[in-house]
């Protein structure tokens, strides 16, 4: 077989297969269809419990079963994706509909996760059987062949409701994504009637009857001036709060009972929120905390945080709003596919589809009910008709040798080979001219129905059927008969699920929170060899300042209100507030500034640190170990940044030195080849915190700066190097850029 190689651009076939993948990804996975609001894994694994005949008056069947009948008919995506949709259509606290009546472990508001497919059990709403699945065999909706073309599947589920809005919907594409809140069904569906009926309503119009998101999680939206904006162009920020009661607690202290969180906290938000108040409390800012508790249930939220008796509650409050995820943003993304593309979409917009989709599926359900009455009328007029010759039409049957005789008789008046008791017989069954449907109806006959009382309910039955014509055709003509058949429809779903709104909507003040300012202090930092930071007051470091000095990396004064700036041999400048660092006793172990800060002490080391106050008013000076030298200004590191660069580095260098200039007089580089260069500082000059700096001394090759030193006053005169004492004052001077002088040991 000859080989056909075809040339093309690289850049084209990526550019093309990436496209085709977004695609698919937005239109068969992540996004939900404006018109049922459901993405195709919700979808299919509803029509598949439909088609196993799992629904709400029948028994639970496993989850697995519906899982794996899933995937191997409609969606070959794998399992986990499958019973992820399943369990989220079960969660009343995520959908303010739920489509699935779970029956086990299916996971609960505070992140625990559902139980394995194995165990749980699942079936239909009746709301979900009712509005979302009824009609389907009556040719509402297209089919169209699944994945291997072995099955058939709806493209759209005929949904009766807006489920687009009821729900919500969340889902990320390639290069978007959608976040749309659930609202309340009773007003959705008043806001379609009202839309039906006059379609010129606006956003405004719209929003007389739908007051904002209806989370399942209640809570309060506080910037109801904002969502008539977000409504209109379908992105915006919805700020939602938790509620927060009241109660009168042990010993006169007071109980703030928080009932209802915001929306965005379901899952693992409960446990942050217990977290970050407790951290409130570990980090001093404020003392009003007692004690803090989960007591949530089935019954509901239920988190307890006890007060002093002598607490400012409304500050609290509002602490808890500014300091934690008690007030928290739900960013809406109404983006959904509509007309088979992505599109972000208004409140209208998205109720002017789902009114449209209606129509459309009314249209097609009583074109199909008409087409089956009138071909009911035709077999009952044939009945009719044949009762009342039922002589003849016995006779005929009798003297015909077969069924197509027999048929041709009724249908065409042949009477050829027929045999007949009279001329007359003949000449009336010649008359005879019964259609396709009438003949078949009649051949197949019971005798029963010529009972006299089955003939009166074959009159009955085909009066019914004339008026049910005349209604079918009535509403597919016109237009208001079919509006009115929607509203009803749409009246009937409110009347029987509709539920009470839980979140309330209001313009809520703004939460102003006076953090009360620590009074200010000297404190001691320390910092031991093993990267623990504390502080503790003056007094305490008086009493035990040889044990200090002794114990630690580095101890100095500073504010309580402070910074503390430490600089590490990667070139970094990580500053923490002294705050941060736990304060109390002269032998409690402190914190790892792991904890407090961006520092990492499996990739880098502290070379100094200090207060910023401090390092503000003086000149620093840095030594790399390829003996690069610099002085920057000290006002370069007052950043209020958790982590900066305090220099620029060469590949393969690290920061050997940081020093503050004093009354330091030269410099004293020690490599470890054994070489000292001492030169006056005087050399060295000052620039930018990201600059590299200039080379302070030659070094040989594989060689390094180890050590630096200085002379002038309060530095020392000698230091040890190879078992003998160097005195700094009798090494040689030079210049910078030098070799130095080799110093050999004893």
């Amino acid at each position: 077989m000859d080989e056909r190689i075809i040339k093309t651009e690289y850049s084209e076939v990526m550019q093309k297969s990436y496209i085709d993948y977004a695609m698919s990804v937005i239109i068969a996975r992540a996004l939900p269809d404006v018109r049922d609001g459901l993405k195709p894994v919700q979808r299919r694994t509803l029509y598949d419990m439909y088609e196993l005949g799992i629904r709400y008056d029948r028994p639970y069947r496993k989850s697995a079963r519906i899982v794996g009948d899933t995937m191997g008919k409609y969606h070959p995506h794998g399992d986990s994706s499958i019973y992820e949709a399943l369990v989220v259509m079960t969660q009343e606290f995520k959908k303010g509909l739920p489509l699935i009546d779970g029956h086990g472990n299916f996971g609960n508001i505070e992140g625990d996760g559902a139980a394995a497919m194995r165990y749980t059990e699942a079936r239909l709403q009746r709301i979900t059987q009712e509005a979302f699945l009824a009609d389907l065999d009556k040719n509402v909706v297209d089919f169209i062949p699944n994945f291997d073309e072995t099955e058939r599947e709806p493209s759209v589920l005929p949904v009766r409701i807006p489920n687009l809005l009821i729900n919500g919907a969340e889902g990320i594409a390639v290069g978007m994504a959608t976040s749309i809140p659930p609202h309340n069904l009773e007003e959705v569906i008043n806001a379609v009637k009202a839309y039906i009926q006059n379609p010129a309503i606006d956003t405004g119009g719209l929003m007389k009857y739908i007051k904002g998101p209806d989370f399942p999680t209640g809570g309060i939206i506080i910037n109801k001036s904002e969502l008539c904006g977000i409504y209109e162009t379908g992105t915006g920020k919805v700020k939602v709060r938790g509620r927060i009661e009241t109660e009168k607690g042990k010993s006169g202290r007071i109980n703030l009972i928080i009932t209802e969180i915001p929306y965005p906290m379901i899952g693992s938000g409960i446990s942050r929120f217990l977290s970050d108040v407790a951290a409130l409390a570990e980090t001093k800012k404020t003392a009003d905390i007692v004690d803090i508790s989960n007591q949530s249930s089935k019954e509901g939220i239920r988190i307890v945080i006890e007060l002093r008796k002598d607490a400012d509650v409304e500050n609290f409050k509002n602490m808890l709003y500014k300091k934690t995820r008690l007030e928290d943003t739900f960013g809406v993304n109404m983006l959904a596919i509509s007309q088979g593309r992505p599109e972000t979409m208004g409140l209208k917009e998205i109720i002017k589809a789902s009114a449209d989709f209606q129509f459309e599926l009314t249209e097609r359900k009583y074109t199909t009910l008409l087409a089956r009455e009138q071909e009911k009328k035709e077999i009952q007029e044939g009945l009719i008709k044949a009762c009342n010759v039922i002589d003849l039409i016995i006779e005929i049957l009798r003297g015909s040798r077969d069924r197509a005789m027999a048929k041709n008789c009724l249908v065409e008046g042949v009477t050829e080979g027929i045999r007949f008791k009279s001329r007359e017989s003949q000449v009336m069954a010649q008359m005879l001219r019964f259609t396709e449907r009438q003949a078949n109806a009649i051949l197949e006959m019971r005798l029963y129905k010529l009972i006299g009382l089955e003939l009166d309910a074959l009159v009955k039955e085909h009066e019914e059927t004339l008026a049910n014509i005349y209604r079918y055709e009535d509403i597919l003509e016109r237009r208001d008969s079919m509006a009115t058949v929607i509203l009803h429809e749409l009246e009937e779903v409110k009347k029987a699920y509709r539920r009470k709104r839980r979140t309330v909507v209001e313009d809520g003040a703004e939460a102003v929170f006076a953090e009360k300012k620590p009074e200010e202090m000297d404190v001691v930092f320390l910092l031991d060899r093993f990267g623990y930071a504390r502080t503790i007051d003056t007094a305490t470091y008086e009493r035990n300042r040889e044990a200090a000095d002794g114990e630690n990396r580095f101890v100095f004064s500073c504010k309580n209100t402070g910074r503390i700036c430490l600089f590490t041999d990667t070139g970094a400048l990580h500053t923490i507030k002294v705050m941060d660092v736990p304060f109390g006793k002269f032998r409690d172990k402190g914190v790892p500034l792991d904890n407090i800060s961006n520092y990492d002490s499996s990739a880098e080391q502290i070379v100094y640190a200090a207060d910023q106050r401090e390092l503000h008013l003086r000149r620093v000076l840095f030594v790399t170990k390829l003996a690069m030298v610099k002085i920057v200004d000290g006002g370069e590191f007052d950043v209020a940044k958790r982590m900066v660069a305090a220099t620029k580095l060469q590949e393969g260098d690290a920061v050997v030195d940081v020093t503050p200039l004093g009354e330091q007089r030269d410099i004293v580089l020690q490599t470890e080849g054994g070489y000292f260069l001492k030169f006056s500082l005087e050399e060295i000059p000052e620039k930018k915190k990201n600059a590299l700096g200039v080379r302070g001394m030659k070094l040989g090759e594989d060689d390094m700066v180890k050590a630096v030193y200085y002379t002038g006053a309060g530095t020392a005169d000698t230091i040890p190097f190879q078992n003998r004492t160097l005195d700094l004052q009798k090494v040689k001077s030079g210049k910078r850029d030098t070799k130095g002088t080799k110093v050999r040991g004893v």
